[in-house]
């Protein structure tokens, strides 16, 4: 059997025109011509399509049956090229993140909504996650981007800086240190102190900061997540010292963030997977990440 393309395009114009001389205008061709591919179509397939009245044509049951199937093939057909023509355009395009809780909630969404601005047909996945699940994930390469805190070298990863500030102080409104423009630590002398999970790396270098200075806290109530030391500050719960990330999401009626004495570095890394297939789109949302900076002027009472 010799079935050619050109068969199969006769065979579906005149099956949508419902007559030769529609199909031969639809073909941009002529009619002799037209029906000379016809009949050679049937002649190779061993059947007719079409029954002849009166020089019109009657589409037969198998020829109905064989147009279904050649709708589907030209529909999907159609899928492919749109998508081909999508992806050059960037449309439809999707960056999965892996990111740290927090700054899923203080950093990504001002840097996504720069991205999906000049990307308008960009889907981006974001999945929060805490170390160690954070790291094999993304040695495991199933991400285009991981966003973390202080991060170590892992197999399989390239680590790049993205942000560097300070840890800050955040006061319920009201407290009595709420009037100062910064807090030493021996402010903190006495004071009930919410504190980040035990096994928080920033945990421990802040306490780590206060037995330096020989200074003493009322730790009373810990959490594993930096937005809700916030609440639990605004709450009247205590002082805390947090990510100034999170500190300016959170800013606002109730809460008072004030810059430190000393610094404590806070530092967000960029993960990027070595044996994933790069996705363009990664560079473009670094760029936007690295231009967020916490507010200086939030500090809300």
């Amino acid at each position: 059997m010799d079935i050619q393309h050109r068969h199969i395009e006769v065979f579906r114009a005149v099956m949508t025109a419902g007559s030769v001389t529609g199909a031969a205008a639809l073909l941009n061709t002529s009619q002799p011509t037209l029906s000379r591919d016809l009949a050679r179509l049937e002649q190779l397939l061993g059947y007719a399509l079409f029954e002849r009245e009166r020089g019109r044509l009657k589409a037969t049951a198998r020829a109905r049956a064989l147009f279904d199937e050649v709708e589907r093939s030209f529909q999907g057909l159609g899928r492919v090229i749109e998508r081909a023509e999508a992806l050059g355009r960037d449309a439809d395009a999707e960056l999965s993140v892996l990111s740290l809780p927090a700054l899923s909630h203080a950093l990504l969404p001002g840097a996504l909504a720069v991205l999906l601005e000049r990307h308008a047909g960009v889907r981006v996945d974001i999945t929060p996650a805490e170390p160690p699940l954070l790291d094999a994930w993304m040695s495991e390469q199933r991400f285009d981007l991981g966003l973390a805190e202080q991060a170590t070298p892992l197999p399989g990863v390239r680590v790049e800086p993205v942000l560097e500030a300070d840890e800050v102080a955040v006061l319920p409104a009201g407290h009595a240190l709420a009037g100062r423009e910064r807090l030493a630590l021996q402010d903190f002398a006495g004071q009930d102190f919410v504190s980040l999970a035990a096994d928080d790396p920033y945990r421990r270098e802040i306490d780590a900061r206060f037995a330096d200075a020989g200074v003493a806290r009322r730790l009373r109530v810990q959490t594993h997540s930096a937005v809700a030391v916030c609440e639990l500050v605004r709450a009247g719960l205590g002082l805390a010292i947090v990510n100034p990330l999170t500190a300016a999401a959170c800013a606002n009626a109730g809460l008072v963030v004030r810059p430190l004495a000393i610094s404590i570095p806070y530092r967000v890394s960029a993960l990027i997977p070595l044996h994933r297939p790069a996705q363009p789109l990664v560079d473009s949302l670094l760029s936007a990440l690295r231009r967020e900076r916490p507010s200086a002027s939030s500090q809300s009472a």
